[in-house]
């Protein structure tokens, strides 16, 4: 009997990889298909580059901002629309901020069936997914479009902060649920209708209740058994300097009647006040009583995109260039979309962490040396 479970549950474990599919998977080999926008002039040209330094210039090859302080508007259109209904919605793109990212968009929109040319930043999309950052406010967008409103995370994931490549990816279930994944580490999870605001609230408070009027909202009173002390010196905060004088070259009648400056009161305590003592009274703040919302509208399938997912495009603004997008891939089995991650990012991430390495000694060795051609020179 084990034997025919054991078999029965092999046959669907290979039924699942068999339907399990990657839709798209973008890794810039070229600019094929990617199609730039028309509907702002002066857009940031985006080149193919693998960067300042890479573990593997081909692999590690992307699609980079160039022009500083530019808009950046580019998408593609996918080899088949995808619709998400009853599986996973896996979503991965890796990014690299060699330049030092100070202010500017690290993400991608994920499109319906649009006109490429004329793609911007008010072009609707499904979902925006990626990292961003504006001074110090930095952070992971996960946006959904839910029936034409653009639904924020109440989550502020942060990012690494350097200059490699790090991936993100999303996975979303029909379970309404959702992970997120930075470097194939598990960052945040949870369920979507808790942590987007798709719905209505269940319930609201009774527009019929109010707070009775005996209800105490004081937290703290005055200690009724505390008294002024009887040597408390109700003296105000400062007096006249007794020690001042008048100049002997004051003219009360070029510079007004003179005035001694005013000094701290050494008597003086401030304003007596009893101590504070918890309110044996007090109820906690008021709270109306909740009554079943009837605007609220159960919907079993928040996970489900309203379109068939059809493009993806890059909108960002940068104020300094320099970002490597890659490996922009959509699928609907997170393991599958995970040995594409390990083909690549994981395949050079430790080869371009020692190029990086050594790119910063060199330029240290290279300041080091001009520091001491100065020294020279000024002797």
């Amino acid at each position: 009997m084990s034997r025919v479970i054991a078999l029965v549950a092999a046959a669907a474990l290979l039924c699942a990889a068999a339907q399990a599919k990657v839709y798209f998977h973008e890794e810039f080999n070229s600019l094929d298909g990617w199609v730039v926008s028309e509907a702002k002039e002066g857009l940031g040209k985006a080149v193919l580059s693998s960067g300042k330094f890479f573990g593997d210039e081909k692999i590690n090859q992307g699609l980079k901002t160039s022009e500083d302080a530019h808009f950046y508007a580019i998408a593609k259109t996918l080899p088949e629309a995808v619709t998400n209904e009853g599986k996973d919605l896996v979503v991965s793109i890796s990014v690299k901020h060699e330049q030092g990212l100070d202010c500017g968009g690290g993400y991608a929109k994920f499109l319906p069936a649009t006109e490429l040319k004329g793609f911007n930043g008010d072009t609707e999309y499904l979902l925006m997914f990626g990292p961003d950052q504006c001074g110090y406010n930095k952070r992971v967008h996960v946006i959904f479009n839910y029936k034409g409103t653009n639904l924020l995370w109440k989550k502020e994931p942060k990012y690494p902060d350097d200059k490699l490549t790090h991936v993100y990816t999303l996975r979303v279930t029909p379970e309404n649920k959702y992970e997120l994944y930075i470097d194939q580490e598990l960052k945040e999870s949870g369920a979507l209708e808790a942590d987007w605001e798709f719905l209505q609230p269940k319930e609201i408070d009774d527009a019929t209740d109010s707070k009775p009027a005996d209800w105490v909202d004081a937290s703290q009173i005055d200690d009724p058994e505390d008294v002024k002390p009887a040597d408390w010196e109700s003296e105000p905060a400062t007096v006249v300097d007794p020690e001042a004088k008048k100049p002997d070259d004051w003219d009360d009648e070029e510079d007004g009647a003179w005035e001694a400056p005013q000094i701290p009161n050494p008597k003086a305590k401030g304003e007596w006040r009893a101590r504070r003592i918890p309110n044996p009274a007090y109820k906690g703040p008021w709270k109306a009583r909740q009554v079943a919302n009837p605007k609220y509208e159960e919907d079993a399938k928040l996970y489900l995109l309203r379109k068939p997912l059809a493009a993806v495009g890059i909108d960002v603004w940068q104020v300094k260039a320099g970002s490597i997008f890659d490996n922009i891939i959509v699928g609907d089995d997170l393991a599958e979309v995970n040995k594409l991650i390990d083909a690549t990012w994981g395949a050079t991430k430790d080869a371009e962490k020692a190029a990086e390495d050594a790119a910063a000694a060199a330029t240290k060795a290279a300041d080091e040396a001009a520091k001491a051609d100065e020294s020279k020179e000024e002797l």
